[in-house]
């Protein structure tokens, strides 16, 4: 993507079902589920630009010794410190595996060797980074039935009123941020639990104390009924993960599937993460193996080794982020591959009607490195057509008696000339310059293959998706247009985003993007600025009332508006004003259909369609219209928690 945007965090689950004697044993060493966690972060460090974290709940710890332990850092290539920190005592393990060293004294020696692991990866949506805001957090207590870890993939739309719940429970919350509010709900009724499963058990055995007391809460606690009652009334996409420290776990997804989640297992583990591929690859075994976990539903892991997938919200209209299959996700997943080729495919007629199928003069490259996988689509669809049209050209020839053998050459040559035109240079760095320093250098981000396009060519460029337009403003269109092509066109495998993201990614101000500038012109280019005014005047009017009450009235700006004219309208925004070149520039948008064709199942497409999946989303959109027309910046939120 050449605007790079924040996004999905990671998650990454592992729980060993048999003791670590027999990792031992088999795998020659007791951290081989720890290692595993290691993977599993290391091949979803596309999630983790911003931060990471590990936390570890041992099992069966005596009285008095620590049994939770966390790490976390917001240092660059922040998974590869933690687990550097943390073999760093670990080495010692593995000088004296073939000691016998007992289990129980390697538990209490050294902080990560446990049976229990989280594992998180923070992409932040609009926070300040630091090591404070990475995941997982902890609420002590000194009931391990009490104490939770808690890290999460998500947004909700109204932690305000989550927030204000806890002040009405009679609690006093320290800090603002999502995490910690959803983290203080699902902890508040996890104290209900404990209390009332107390009173329960001292009502029918009264004899009972201390630590058999302790293992009969444990063992009655009822997760499923605690995340019932603390989610009610949440709203938004999300993916939770909680520990326990009497070691049970859970992963809880929401009830219209917005956040991906995976688990695998066999006899020796049970293993989670955001990801499938990751899964596939760190214990490889066939995508087929890996589940998904349901709609509303909590996989729930019990301390006993028990396992089984609880329904504790009723499941809403599936509605997958198709954001993940587009850019989000590492494209090694068989299906995501897929997909991304299809998305290509579906922009080669197109294409070739814009360049009246002159391909011996149309050169075809790719903003790097995310659209590769789309732009092998472009070409394999680009070359099937060709060969169709050429064929039937030859046979038309054929059939009339006037083909020649320079026919034959012509139409069995069909091959688009394919080049690298542009490279990342990803040495350049632009945040320490001033504001004229830094708009040359940000020009400077892509370098161009000179000699690849002649002054008679078009020069076709894909992206995976334009979001705000302006890399291929400062950057790509000033770099590209020095190889001085006749005329340059940028494709998006995406269609054009209009609205704002309120689930998990970094788009929730209207005013950036590229879509929203380009319809706000032409309705005033048409003279319509009172239809503009109207629609803040009806947003306003929806402020405050009941969430399921929001209507999308933004949807007006754009009714009426074609694709091709927001398009060229696009086109004329990004083109840079301080370039020498006089060719053409268009954009080629990937249509709804064509994205609904590439990607069937995943239906989560609010922001190119405003159709939100929560009654929360359309409160979100509301609001980013409102701080629009009013001149504000900032998360689209009725919110005062404006920290995840």
């Amino acid at each position: 993507m050449s605007d790079p945007i924040k996004h999905e965090c990671g998650l990454a689950v592992v729980r060993l079902l048999k003791p670590l004697s027999h990792y031992r044993a088999k795998y020659g060493t007791p951290t081989w589920g720890l290692d595993k966690l290691q993977l599993l972060m290391i091949k979803q460090r596309n999630r983790g630009q911003d931060g990471a974290g590990v936390a570890v709940v041992k099992f069966d710890m005596p009285m008095g010794e620590p049994y939770i332990f966390r790490k976390r850092s917001a240092k660059k290539d922040a998974v590869s410190v933690l687990f550097e920190d943390i073999h760093k005592d670990l080495s010692k393990i593995v000088k004296r595996k073939h000691t016998g060293r007992p289990d129980e004294r390697l538990k209490k020696r050294f902080e990560f060797v446990g049976e229990l692991y989280l594992g998180h990866l923070r992409y932040g949506t609009f926070s300040e980074d630091g090591v404070a805001t990475c995941h997982p957090y902890v609420r002590h207590n000194t009931a391990a039935t009490r104490s939770l870890v808690l890290a999460g993939n998500f947004t909700l739309t109204n932690a305000d009123q989550i927030f204000s719940e806890l002040i009405g429970y009679g609690l006093r919350p320290v800090g603002v941020s999502d995490t910690l509010t959803v983290m203080e709900k699902i902890g508040h009724y996890l104290d209900r639990e404990n209390d009332y499963l107390l009173a329960e058990i001292e009502a029918q055995t009264p004899d009972l104390h201390g630590e058999d007391l302790a293992r009969a809460v444990s063992e009655r606690l009822d997760i499923p009924r605690v995340l019932r009652r603390a989610s009610k009334d949440w709203d938004g996409g999300y993916v939770f993960t909680g520990l326990i420290g009497n070691g049970d776990a859970f992963v809880y997804r929401d009830p219209n599937g917005i956040r991906p989640v995976f688990y695998y297992q066999d006899d020796e583990i049970v293993a989670v993460a955001s990801e499938r591929a990751a899964l596939t690859t760190v214990f490889d075994v066939e995508p087929e193996e890996i589940r998904y976990i349901g709609r509303g539903a909590a996989l729930v892991i019990r301390q006993n080794g028990q396992i089984a997938e609880h329904q504790i919200k009723e499941p809403g209209e599936l509605r997958q982020c198709t954001f993940e299959r587009i850019y989000f996700s590492r494209g090694n997943d068989k299906a995501i591959y897929g997909e991304r080729k299809n998305l290509g495919r579906q922009l080669a007629l197109r294409t070739l009607e814009a360049v009246n199928f002159d391909i011996d003069h149309t050169v075809y490259s790719f903003i790097p490195n995310t659209a590769e996988t789309a732009f092998l689509g472009l070409i394999e669809e680009t070359e099937r057509i060709i060969r169709h049209r050429n064929a039937d050209e030859i046979w038309r020839l054929s059939e009339a008696g006037r083909l020649t053998h320079e026919d034959v050459a012509r139409l069995t040559n069909g091959i688009p000339r394919v080049e690298k035109a542009a490279h990342k240079d990803q040495k350049v760095r632009t945040f320490i310059t001033q504001d004229g320093q830094r708009s040359d250098l940000i020009s400077h981000v892509y370098d161009i293959t000179r000699g690849v396009v002649s002054p008679e060519d078009t020069l076709v460029v894909l992206d995976d998706s334009i979001v705000r337009g302006s890399t291929l403003r400062n950057s790509i269109i000033t770099m590209l247009s020095r190889l001085k092509p006749r005329k340059i066109i940028v494709l998006s495998s995406a269609p054009p985003i209009k609205y704002p993201d309120c689930y998990g990614i970094d788009m929730s101000e209207l005013q950036r993007f590229v879509a929203f500038e380009a319809a706000i012109s032409i309705r005033r280019q048409d003279g319509q600025q009172p239809l503009i005014d109207e629609v803040y005047e009806s947003c306003k009017a929806q402020v405050g009332l009941p969430i399921g009450t929001y209507q999308n009235h933004v949807q007006r700006i754009y009714d009426g508006i074609t694709l091709d004219r927001l398009s060229e309208k696009i086109a004329e925004i990004i083109r840079p004003v301080v370039i020498d070149w006089q060719g053409e520039l268009q954009i080629i948008y990937q249509s709804i259909e064509g994205l609904r064709a590439s990607l069937p199942r995943h239906t989560g497409d609010w922001y190119f369609t405003g159709r939100y999946p929560t009654p929360g989303g359309y409160r979100v959109l509301n609001s980013a219209f409102i701080n629009y027309y009013e001149n504000r910046t900032g998360r689209s939120y009725e919110s005062p928690v404006a920290i995840r």
